[in-house]
């Protein structure tokens, strides 16, 4: 699935929901464990579908490590499938779908230390006849959900947007709330078919996507109503400075209540308040860990309505998570001595320790990361300069940004793979424009490695228009000569990618 440049923000969600959403649907009060979880079941097709090349992918929010991990099996003969993963809560929701119908994803309960089972009998339209799940769970839930919650962020009333860029912060904070509320009045309130639990989970889940998407950067917020409501396209008008007190509606999210452990967006928002350049929340690194707390707590308490709670540890853990996640970097001796000071034995450690593991075997085979500039060079010839200095090797091309989550999801999934390809003749690289902060770009790619090139407005729109891309990721694979053998949009797995690459090293 592609992201539109211009409409990124809301198809970035629509991805999100299309492939891995996960929101709870019952009042469990979710506790922290390192645990294990497995999920398996049969798919019944129409009689002429080849069931060799149908697979099940789920995808499972981990709250403390602060990502979202996709794991894909494909069915036997029989159309069985079994799928074990790693789980951070003793139950989870996460999303599943089929590769017979990769739109429809449901929405299932995994078990720590258990088995859910679930069976799917598709009909001749490719829709599902018949669902069997156990545990039980609320069928409209597990079919409808999602549908709810992609029809709150699409809406567009008919009335013209209203210019807030010369008001007050105050003003544009009552709106988002407004806005909000008759969202969830006009679709989720109505709604007979959802349960009471899942429509409380379906609120968390629409209220995080949309303060991260537009009300946590203000300026760019207003520079966007500006826009929209002036017609001026290039004008730059004066935007309010705001301060940490305009975070003050953080209050009303009560982010102490465990419920936000079971939706997919949490780890997003997280993210979104320890890199905040308002905020200015130190990195964690080998701080002490209530040293570090304290000085956290300095600036959220009074925002956030409380100084203690479970919220607090999951920041932190948070915190060393956006290390091991984003730089690829191992914890060091140091920051281990203070998880382990500070938890004990706990299930943070636990996990934390988990994940470092695999970050130590993922950063085995990562290679460095290498930046390069061409912004001096002409656009009609940026392509010829990059494939030119790589002579001799395959070009993998990947056209991406720090917003897209297709993209992000696509380079994470690659990783491992990726690696297999160490010491061959390829080469990845990466291209982005202006469109992808410098700052957050320049620490995603100490994670991705790779070569990296930060484009101009012009480079890249000539890009897009010269090789007939509308959308990202897309992807340009050259081969040994510099010739282009392979050019498309949407990732496609990593068995696909890595048979062209081979093919192209042969």
């Amino acid at each position: 699935m592609m992201i539109k440049i211009n409409s990124f923000f809301l198809c970035g969600l629509l991805f999100l929901l299309s492939c891995k959403l996960a929101i709870g649907m019952r009042m469990d009060r979710p506790a922290i464990v390192a645990g294990r979880a497995k999920i398996e079941g049969r798919i019944t097709v129409p009689a002429g579908i080849k069931k060799d090349s149908i697979f099940v992918t789920v995808t499972i929010p981990h709250p403390i490590t602060g990502e979202h991990v996709s794991q894909k099996a494909f069915v036997d003969q029989s159309g069985n499938f079994s799928i074990d993963f790693d789980v951070e809560t003793d139950t989870s929701f996460i999303g599943l779908y089929s590769s017979v119908n990769p739109y429809k994803t449901l929405i299932i309960k995994s078990i720590n230390k258990n088995t859910t089972i679930i069976n799917i009998d598709y009909n001749t339209n490719l829709d599902i006849k018949n669902m069997d799940v156990k545990p039980t769970m609320n069928q409209s839930d597990m079919n409808q959900g999602l549908e709810i919650l992609g029809k709150m962020v699409a809406y567009r009333p008919d009335r013209a947007p209203k210019p807030l860029y010369d008001k007050s912060p105050d003003e544009f904070l009552n709106y988002a709330k407004s806005i909000m509320s008759e969202r969830l009045a006009l679709f989720l309130n109505k709604d007979t078919l959802l349960s009471k639990e899942f429509k409380g989970a379906v609120s968390k889940e629409f209220r995080l996507f949309m303060y991260i998407t537009h009300v946590f950067d203000y300026e760019r917020q207003m520079m966007h109503n500006y826009r929209n409501t002036t017609g001026h396209k290039t004008d730059t008008p004066d935007i309010q400075k705001i301060d940490a007190s305009y975070f003050r509606f953080l209050k009303d999210f009560n982010l102490n209540d465990p419920q936000y452990l079971h939706t997919f967006t949490f780890s997003e928002f997280q993210n979104a308040i320890l890199q905040n350049k308002v905020l200015k929340l130190p990195t964690i690194e080998e701080s002490d860990i209530s040293t570090w707390l304290a000085g956290v707590k300095a600036v959220l308490s009074d925002l956030v309505g409380f100084d203690e709670g479970p919220y607090y540890d999951i920041l932190v853990a948070n915190a060393f998570a956006r290390q091991l996640n984003e730089e690829l970097k191992p914890l060091s001796e140091k920051q281990k001595e203070n998880i382990a000071h500070y938890w004990g034995n706990g299930e943070i450690p636990k996990i934390l320790f988990r994940k470092n593991q695999q970050t130590v075997e993922l950063a085995k085979v990562k290679s460095p990361t290498v930046v390069n500039d061409i912004t001096s060079v002409p656009e009609d010839k940026v392509m010829e300069a990059i494939v030119s200095k790589y002579q001799d090797k395959v070009v993998c091309i990947d056209l991406w940004a720090t917003w897209c989550a297709p993209c992000l999801e696509a380079i994470n999934q690659f990783r491992r793979t990726k690696g297999e390809f160490k010491d061959k003749d390829v080469v990845f690289v990466y291209l982005t424009n202006g469109s992808s902060p410098q700052q957050l770009w320049e620490e995603k790619i100490k994670g991705i490695g790779g070569e990296h090139y930060y484009l101009t407005k012009t480079q890249w729109n000539f890009m897009m228009d010269y090789f007939g891309f509308e959308g990202i990721p897309s992807y340009l694979l050259y081969n040994k000569d510099g010739v282009l053998k392979n050019k498309f949009t949407a990732f496609p797995g990593n068995d696909a990618v890595k048979e062209i690459i081979n093919s192209l090293l042969k």
